[in-house]
């Protein structure tokens, strides 16, 4: 059942109403629902253990063993953070627990539709915090969104949330690039709209503030399009994301260069807001520790034409790979000045580079560049086919990196609420304590101790004018000894 998006002429606010909640609509819903609750889902034995374990009241607590993981993000040896140094305790091995009362919360007595929020960038805006106009980012918000009301839709056309017979509605805010703005927005979805889960997230600022306030609020968050590293190791017991994140795809692309093509002069090339300089983090870091440090880091402004002083301080360096974070867009103008130079150098990049725009703009250049990415869509998946075919049919157009992980994202956050009921606190804890990965359109996502999803990431290899994903079984590329055992507990801190 298709509804049209609507942006109401109210400044800031975004609304979007999904699957009939309301009005004549709705009927037809719960008729379908009534219909459909005897062939609901049957909860598994595992499921249903856990709902026990976790019905605890105000003032229990779950005596559930916490998720521990034995190394951080798969992190190689040489390439740890203070590699020489036995540290006295390892942060984000251990699951946070969440401890509070919500637990005991009751579900509410009537409620029309189960409210799910996200909070993305949808429309531009300009501010201080962004130097100017957003970063461009409001074609992927719009695809996030498009494929959560997506799911939405499906979710309300297998009949709803089964427990009342009831749609799902999904609530939409605008991530206008201003901290304070963002984090007043969630407090808007959580208060005023009354949504049980919040997904969204693509800006590394913004995101930051507002999954503070989901901690303050208590309410669940699932990010799909937000890959800052740092994001998840803010370590809050309410924050989850269903993507690989940059620094998976920084040791890839290291281990490519340096281990692989035996690079030893690596250049970094980026924009100059938080995603390029956060993005190329743990590519500065790993190139130093594996004793071939970057020798030059240049930053442009996003949207920049010209990049001349960049590359002729690079070009004094003689570097034999370039790295680049950044937009697609600003990707493709880099790499074009780079090649207009006669510079043959390996030109590796983010997933952003995976797009139209980048292409169009890149032309031949395109040719052989390589980027990180989270998933590998060439993958056989008759899940992943459906998922495609009805996005083109709903949108006319095949979805991309962001629409899939939201796609992904807002099932999760479905199932959490099937099988969880009305309560924000069990709606966490079905995800947070899961065990066994989530089979989404994009592939396995199994969540760490952090609750970031630790599935394999891939490279985009743009060959005869396609993109090409391959594994690192696939290129063979070597990696650093990965020392399953916390550091804490080794002999010595390092391989060394």
């Amino acid at each position: 059942m298709k509804t049209p998006l609507r942006f109401p002429l109210l400044p800031g606010i975004v609304r979007l109403r999904v699957g009939a909640a309301l009005g004549l609509l709705a009927g037809a819903i719960l008729a379908a629902a009534a219909a459909d609750q005897a062939a609901a889902p049957a909860l598994s034995p595992e499921d249903q253990a856990l709902l026990k374990r976790i019905d605890t009241g105000y003032y229990g607590k779950p005596q559930i063993p916490l998720k521990t993981n034995l190394n951080y993000a798969s992190s190689s040896a040489d390439v740890e953070p203070y590699g020489g140094v036995k540290p006295y305790k390892e942060h984000f091995l251990v699951q946070m627990e969440y401890a509070g009362s919500g637990r005991g919360i009751p579900e509410p007595e009537r409620v029309d539709t189960v409210k799910i929020g996200f909070l993305g960038p949808i429309m531009p805006t300009v501010s201080v915090a962004t130097g100017g106009k957003s970063h461009n980012e409001e074609a992927l918000g719009i695809a996030m969104l498009q494929a959560i009301r997506m799911a939405i839709e499906e979710a309300n056309a297998r009949g709803g949330y089964h427990k009342r017979g009831i749609p799902f509605e999904l609530c939409v805010r605008n991530d206008n690039a201003l901290w304070g703005a963002s984090g007043s927005e969630v407090i808007h979805l959580a208060y005023k709209d009354n949504v049980w889960a919040i997904i969204g997230g693509i800006d590394g600022a913004n995101t930051h503030i507002a999954i503070r306030v989901a901690l303050k609020i208590e309410i669940p968050w699932m990010t799909p399009g937000d890959l800052d590293p740092t994001y998840i190791e803010t370590n809050i017991p309410w924050v989850m994301r269903c993507i690989g994140d940059d620094r998976q795809l920084n040791y890839l692309l290291v281990d490519y260069a340096m281990r692989k093509l035996d690079c030893k002069r690596p250049a970094i090339i980026r924009s100059s807001n938080r995603y390029g300089r956060f993005g190329v983090r743990e590519i500065r870091d790993s190139c130093r520790r594996l004793g071939r440090p970057s020798v030059i880091e240049m930053a442009y402004k996003g949207g920049a034409q010209a990049f001349d002083m960049q590359l002729d301080r690079i070009a004094e360096y003689k570097p034999d790979v370039i790295f680049h974070w950044g937009n697609g867009d600003d990707a493709a103008r880099v790499l074009n000045a780079i090649r207009a130079r006669g510079w043959k150098q390996p030109f590796l990049t983010c997933d952003r580079a995976v797009s139209d725009d980048f292409v169009k703009i890149a032309g031949p250049n395109a040719e052989g560049v390589i980027c990180g990415y989270p998933w590998n869509p060439d993958r056989q998946d008759p899940k992943l086919e459906a998922f495609r075919e009805g996005f083109k049919k709903r949108y006319g157009a095949l979805p991309d990196t962001y629409a899939a992980h939201a796609y992904d994202g807002a099932n999760m956050l479905l199932w959490a609420i099937q099988t969880a009921g009305l309560n924000r606190a069990k709606i966490r804890d079905v995800l947070a304590y899961r065990t066994e990965p989530f089979q989404g359109v994009t592939g396995q996502i199994p969540l760490s101790s952090a609750m970031d999803d630790v599935g394999e990431v891939f490279l985009a290899i743009r060959e005869k004018g396609k993109w090409i994903y391959r594994s690192r079984e696939d290129l063979g590329i070597p990696r650093g000894k990965v020392i399953e055992k916390p550091r804490v507990e080794r002999e010595q801190a390092s391989a060394k």
